[in-house]
This record gives C-alpha cells, sequence and structure tokens, in this order.
C-alpha cells in the first residue's frame, strides 16, 4: 500500500430546481452544461454517493475504500459513523429558496434505522445578495397545535425565524431544527454522512419538468422536528500572528469548523495528529509530503482531506488564502501519536493574541 497523502476528489455534481450557475464563477467549477446545479458534493460516503480520489496513487479509488485501506492512518482517532466516513462536505447554490425542512433526529434515526441517520450540519456563507435570508427554527413560544394550523392554512412562512443571511457568517443546524436556505445566498455546507430531509413546506411551486409540486413529509418533519431554539453557539476565539489567523466557527458533538487565513508565500510544517479536511475559498498553495513524488495542488473550490497518519507535510501558500478547516471532535487521548497536535501549526510561526470577539446571532 503507498504511503498516505492529501486527497481531492471529483465533485458530485446535484441538479436542483432551486440551484443556478454561481459555483462556476465563485467556486472555479465545471459544470455541466445547461442544467441548474444545486449542490456540489465534494467528499461524500454514502449508498448511493461515493466520492472518488481525482488524482495521485489512489486515483479512482471512492471514500469508503479508501477509509478501509488506509484506516487508523486515514482516520487517526476518529470514529467512523454507523460504518461510514464520518463527514459529508458540500457547496450549496441557492439560486431560489430551498423548501422549508428537517433532518431526523437522534430518536427518529434510531426508530427506523437503515439509511435514516441523524444529520447535523451547518452552513458558512461564501455568497449573499442584498436582502438574502436563511430561516432557523421557530418563533418563540410556538407549540406542535399552532405549528399544525400554520401547515393546514399554508402560512408556514410566518411561524419561521428568519436571519438576514451575512457572508462569512456560519449558521449551525443541529438535527430536528427547521430550517431553509434564502435565495441568493451561496454556502459550503458540513453535515454528518446523511441525506435525509423531510420536506414540510415547497413554497407551492412546481417542478418545471414534471409540471408538478414535489413531495411532502409532513408527518414525518412534525414528528422529529425541535419546538426548542437551536442551541446558542460560544462566541467566537480569534487567534493572529504576522502571517495567519484563524477564527472558530462552529464547535458541536459531530464536528469542528475553523476559519483559517494564511497570507501568500507562507512555506511551513503540517504537524497534524488528527484528520482534517480543508474547503478552500479563496487562494491556492500546494502540499508535499513523505512518500509523494509529486505536490498536491489545492487552489479555489477544492476540498483536501489530510490523513492524520501523513508524514513530514508541509504546506506552500502562493497566493493569499483563506479555508475552512473541518475536524472531527476526538474523544480519546492523542498520546499515541507521534507527532504534536495540530493547534501547533498555528503556535509555531510567531507571537499570537487571543482576541474574544462580539458574538452575533450567527455564532461568527
Amino acid at each position: 500500500m503507498s504511503s498516505v497523502y492529501p486527497i481531492v476528489f471529483e465533485p458530485i455534481f446535484k441538479p436542483r430546481l432551486w440551484g443556478g450557475r454561481r459555483l462556476e464563477t465563485l467556486l472555479n467549477k465545471r459544470l455541466p452544461p445547461d442544467v441548474a446545479i444545486g449542490e456540489s458534493w465534494e467528499l461524500a460516503d454514502l449508498e448511493e454517493d461515493q466520492s472518488v480520489v481525482a488524482a495521485g496513487p489512489m486515483k479512482g479509488k471512492p471514500l469508503g475504500e479508501l477509509a478501509r485501506l488506509w484506516g487508523l492512518d486515514l482516520l487517526g482517532r476518529a470514529e467512523l459513523f454507523e460504518g461510514r466516513f464520518p463527514l459529508l462536505i458540500k457547496f450549496l447554490d441557492a439560486n431560489e429558496t430551498l423548501s422549508v425542512q428537517v433532518h431526523p433526529d437522534e430518536a427518529t434515526a434510531k426508530r427506523l434505522g437503515g439509511k435514516i441517520r441523524v444529520k447535523h450540519e451547518a452552513w458558512y456563507v461564501i455568497e449573499a445578495q442584498p436582502g438574502a435570508v436563511i430561516y432557523r427554527g421557530l418563533r418563540e413560544g410556538l407549540d406542535a397545535e399552532a405549528l399544525r394550523r400554520a401547515v393546514n392554512d399554508d402560512r408556514v412562512e410566518s411561524v419561521l425565524n428568519v436571519i438576514p443571511a451575512r457572508k462569512g457568517h456560519c449558521y449551525y443546524l443541529p438535527s430536528g431544527t427547521l430550517h431553509a436556505l434564502g435565495g441568493g445566498i451561496v454556502v459550503a455546507e458540513v453535515q454528518t454522512p446523511s441525506d435525509i430531509t423531510y420536506r414540510l413546506y415547497d413554497w407551492n411551486r412546481l417542478d418545471s419538468v414534471t409540471g408538478r409540486r414535489r413531495e411532502l413529509h409532513v408527518e414525518e418533519a412534525l414528528g422529529c422536528l425541535s419546538y426548542e431554539p437551536p442551541p446558542a453557539q460560544d462566541p467566537p476565539q480569534h487567534t493572529a500572528s504576522v502571517w495567519a489567523s484563524v477564527t472558530n466557527l462552529v464547535r458541536c458533538e459531530s464536528f469542528v469548523i475553523e476559519r483559517v487565513r494564511m497570507v501568500d508565500g507562507v512555506e511551513m510544517e503540517i504537524p497534524y495528529a488528527e484528520m482534517v479536511i480543508w474547503i478552500v475559498l479563496e487562494g491556492r498553495g500546494s502540499i508535499v509530503c513523505e512518500g509523494l513524488s509529486g505536490p498536491t495542488s489545492f487552489a479555489m473550490g477544492d476540498t483536501v482531506l489530510i490523513p492524520a497518519g501523513m508524514k513530514k507535510g508541509r504546506v506552500l501558500t502562493h497566493a493569499n488564502c483563506m479555508w475552512l478547516e473541518v475536524s472531527v471532535p476526538i474523544r480519546s487521548s492523542l498520546a499515541g501519536f507521534d507527532r504534536p497536535h495540530r493547534r501547533s501549526l498555528r503556535e509555531s510561526g510567531g507571537d499570537y493574541v487571543s482576541i474574544q470577539l462580539p458574538h452575533g446571532p450567527s455564532g461568527s
């Protein structure tokens, strides 16, 4: 077996009636022509959808097989999620508003089993047109009876909590949260490996292909949504040096999201002790490591999976860069690893200051 190395996967494009073409202009995606693309799946290990390695010795291997072949060298101490890679990474282009929907909570997933897995997710806003909004949770004090009346009376929008969408903000959506992504927004989405969605309301629109309204799942949605407000996120912490900055965005039981900015011309060691994922939103660079003959290049729009067992990794920036760094919370000790914690990447480059940022409604 070859040495582990940074992996970029072939994107899986998903046509959606609410989609558009902005993933081409914003993220350099080569979309199929004449199709409204709503989602680009960057990293997926599901029953019907498997990300495939784009380059290197493992080219053509699906993510699920890669996880089996590399094992701890890929995952480190991160655990599989019901036998699957623990994260699903997407880009979403909401040219129109998505359906008002909810994802299965733990009780529903346990009761139904199979492909019905709990789904927690977070949206990082890459672009938001003026006036764009996100629907996140129910208005305070609403109960099941009032919500059912709103559904029957075709006024679901009136009971939703509406938040202005702001570029650079991150919104956490735990399972059971009723939500919808508004039109005019492009996001990076980080979630657990589940693709189960229960639509409660779809704005009475018609599918241009079928001429009919899309299927709703009213009883399923009402059976698993939460009437409590989404949990408040911790105030973000901002850490900076002369060449890099890191901002904590979301920390939950399933994933951690941080925003990393790094200036042009940096070359430094990547001493991670666990697997991480970079969702590259600005700039370009490359990674070199032991066992790989050439560098792994990355650029705006790429998602890079950095294995836990990568040896002698170094990152080189060829422009000012910004990426989302996603990791899985590690419950056990890291004592068995021969490399320091990934925080060393930030602490080895100079003097840092830690700044408490104002806590806005998005938690970012």
